[in-house]
């Protein structure tokens, strides 16, 4: 007999790095039927099917003490503190198995779907991506997909911003770059004809929605009333200021002349093999 499902609804947002996930996390946190731990990028499943050891021990203990311990005694809530320290526990125990990742949705309170987000998930092979479907009972799951010349472009100063060295983008020539954005970490997160080819070989076509990043700024509320439908969830009135809110930006440095065409074979190809599994990327698309 097949054992009951780990989860009843669960709903991953894997889309491409910087192809919108952290904003489409800080609007849908507010929806009354979605529920999200502390951590927006748990990257458990990346970890348990062996691509990145994500949660070892030692990152664990890390992400508790910076992110997850600390709290301001004049303005926090004794409620939400305690809340916080008892999800904490449960992230710091052993093993790193399924049920401890169940165990990190303990706290969701009536809310329809658990939901995980992490740009990660995007490169599970075919086989992790049926493991999934078969601890879920109703799983969804939202990938996001970008201009490949604008989201390869943020990827490349976001990354020497998180490590310290945007002054290489003043200094880098062409082959500086061509070099670094063909770094398996860097060139991987925009294949996705692969990442969709994956998903759509392990996944029934009801699970998964392809989406793409410039369909949300030309219509938010639209893009967040078809997730909705996708989810089976009801409407929700996200406030205006919180949709006008930027996340995670990159910083500020315009792009090198000679930048679209070190990519223009690469973004050519990925927007064919697009095409060829019925996805239409938006017209301006492969434009700088």
């Amino acid at each position: 007999m097949k054992d009951a499902p780990l989860f009843d609804n669960l709903f991953l947002g894997v889309g491409a790095m910087k192809a919108g996930t952290t904003w489409l996390y800080m609007v849908l946190a507010r929806h009354p039927d979605l529920f999200f731990t502390f951590e927006k990028e748990i990257h458990y499943f990346y970890h348990r099917y062996g691509l990145g050891d994500m949660l070892s021990t030692r990152k664990r203990l890390t992400n508790a003490r910076d992110r997850y311990l600390r709290f301001d005694p004049d303005r926090a809530h004794p409620g939400n503190v305690r809340n916080r320290l008892r999800w904490t526990a449960n992230y710091l125990d052993s093993p790193v198995d399924d049920l401890w990742y169940r165990n990190l949705f303990l706290f969701r309170n009536g809310q329809k779907y658990a939901c995980d987000f992490s740009n990660l998930y995007c490169h599970l092979p075919e086989e992790a991506w049926q493991k999934v479907l078969d601890i879920t009972e109703n799983l969804r799951v939202l990938y996001t997909m970008r201009a490949p010349v604008k989201r390869l472009w943020s990827h490349v100063r976001f990354h020497l911003q998180i490590i310290g060295q945007t002054d290489l983008l003043k200094s880098w020539g062409p082959e500086d770059y061509r070099t670094f954005i063909n770094l398996p970490h860097i060139r991987e997160n925009g294949e996705y004809g692969q990442a969709v080819r994956r998903m759509r070989a392990a996944l029934p076509p009801e699970c998964v929605q392809f989406r793409f990043f410039e369909e949300i700024h030309a219509d938010q509320r639209g893009f967040l009333r078809d997730l909705e439908d996708f989810l089976g969830i009801a409407h929700f009135d996200y406030p205006p200021e919180l949709l006008e809110r930027r996340v995670n930006e990159s910083i500020d440095h315009p792009m090198p002349e000679f930048f679209p065409e070190l990519v223009a074979e690469d973004c050519a190809r990925i927007g064919e093999e697009l095409r060829e599994q019925g996805l239409t990327p938006p017209a301006n698309w492969l434009a700088a």
